[in-house]
């Protein structure tokens, strides 16, 4: 059994901790992607262009649907992340249970929701008629999983949130090899379609979802789940709440923005859909450790300003942001070197391959002021400050973002237009962020936060 002296990160050496605790996390969505661009390869390869488009263009819609929801859960890790380090057992235990109740409330919201409204969302987005009707049978399916889903997300947030990102990769590999194993299944051999995609990522979401519960069950920590004492705690829904439902704003409204992101790409037809959403695959793998440095230091953050240890916060920061910007660019280079290959492994068609192609040559080179943006709304959701990079996000990445593509597309009417939305919304966000960074007195105003708390 994992010992809590090595789950807590408030104790022996701050680089050791924040890489001992990344590399799963880095591995186990490393495993997640795998199994996501599974779907696309092997509909690509096996159905083809269309079937492709309809899967691959799935991201946005699905962050928009689930994106409030798992930035509620990514709120209760704080929380839960602050009492542990305070060594504060029957908090921890009271805020795991409320987020058990609410992810469990979470994840039929959504199931009912996504199924109903998926056709009209498609349509606002102007999904070409050619892949319409796979991409309403696609996302049905995956919104009918979408309690294994958002369940999945809550245990691996307790896990995570406690120090431990060890069990949770065991599991999404496990559920990865499902994954792959049934899509070959489905699609290779019985031929199923599009639909059969869908079915073998919601049955490996399940799956992971029982691993990761059958650990928390069983565990001797305070962090214990126990099914008779699931229920909402008002207090610690109500600090859940607090820390989380910015970032669930956030990440919702920027889902949207990206949608009409996605609206505008649609405009150039299948094969652009096809070839970006092939790209995103591809992205997917390149944020990589921009979201594993990102999550390590909010647990980080949040466990050792929990136990005071303010300047060890400090340097843990700095040295989280430098390892980010450093393997996020070298990932970045890697892509743009080798896309037009990594495109043809999804589709050969050289349309695809060119959309594909331009939008990685255009954004690649800026993944290091996208690892600095997420780095930093971490370490400020560690501290207690949703509120911040909710703000500076939305601002950056939905207002100006959408403001952009609006007038620019209509002056410059190329697809290059439309891509260059990201770096140069990264670029405002990372400025906001290192001033505030630089200015704000995040780690006392985190002490008075506390103290107006007791």
């Amino acid at each position: 059994m994992q010992n809590k002296s090595s789950t807590l990160l408030t104790e022996g050496s701050i680089w050791k901790k924040i890489i001992a605790f990344a590399i799963p996390i880095f591995l186990g969505n490393l495993f997640q992607q795998l199994y996501n661009t599974a779907d696309s390869l092997i509909v690509g390869n096996f159905i083809g262009s269309d079937a492709l488009a309809a899967v691959s263009s799935s991201g946005n819609l699905i962050f928009l649907m689930v994106g409030f929801f798992s930035g509620i859960a990514m709120g209760a890790g704080v929380v839960i992340a602050r009492y542990y380090g305070a060594r504060r057992a029957e908090e921890v235990s009271a805020a795991v249970h409320t987020l058990v109740a609410f992810g469990l409330a979470a994840g039929v919201f959504l199931t009912v929701a996504g199924v109903m409204i998926t056709p009209q969302i498609l349509t606002w987005m102007g999904t070409p008629e050619t892949v319409f009707p796979n991409s309403v049978l696609y996302f049905r399916i995956y919104f009918a999983g979408s309690l294994g889903f958002v369940m999945y997300n809550v245990f691996v947030g307790i896990l995570q949130s406690v120090g431990d990102s060890r069990h949770p990769l065991i599991y999404l590999i496990i559920s990865s090899v499902t994954n792959i194993v049934l899509d070959l299944l489905f699609i290779a051999v019985l031929d199923m379609g599009v639909g059969a995609a869908g079915a073998a990522t919601i049955i490996s979401q399940f799956f992971s979802a029982f691993l990761c519960l059958i650990r928390l069950t069983r565990t001797e920590e305070e962090y214990r789940v126990e099914l008779r004492k699931i229920r909402f705690d008002g207090n610690m829904m109500r600090q859940i709440i607090s820390n989380g439902l910015p970032a669930g704003v956030q990440n919702s409204i920027i889902a949207l923005a990206n949608v009409v992101v996605q609206s505008n790409i649609n405009v150039f037809g299948m094969t652009a859909v096809a070839g970006c959403g092939a790209y995103s695959k591809i992205e997917g793998f390149g944020f990589l450790p921009i979201t594993c440095f990102a999550l390590s230091l909010t647990t980080f953050i949040s466990q050792n300003l929990g136990a005071k240890e303010y300047e060890r916060a400090r340097k843990g920061a700095r040295f989280g942001i430098f390892c980010s910007i450093i393997t996020a660019e070298l990932v970045g280079i890697c892509i743009y070197i080798f896309i037009p290959t990594l495109i043809q492994a999804f589709d050969s068609n050289p349309a695809v391959v060119r959309f594909g192609t331009t939008q990685a040559r255009t954004v690649t080179l800026f993944y290091f002021l996208l690892a600095f943006s997420h780095c930093l709304a971490g370490i400020f959701r560690g501290a207690g400050k949703s509120i911040v990079p909710m703000v500076v996000m939305l601002l950056c990445w939905c207002v100006i973002r959408i403001t952009y593509i609006t007038v620019a597309v209509k002056l410059v009417p190329v697809i290059r237009t439309v891509f260059w939305a990201y770096p140069l919304t990264w670029s405002l966000s990372s400025i906001i962020f290192l001033i505030y960074f630089l200015k704000a007195d995040w780690i006392h105003g985190f002490e008075r936060q506390e103290q107006a708390n007791a």
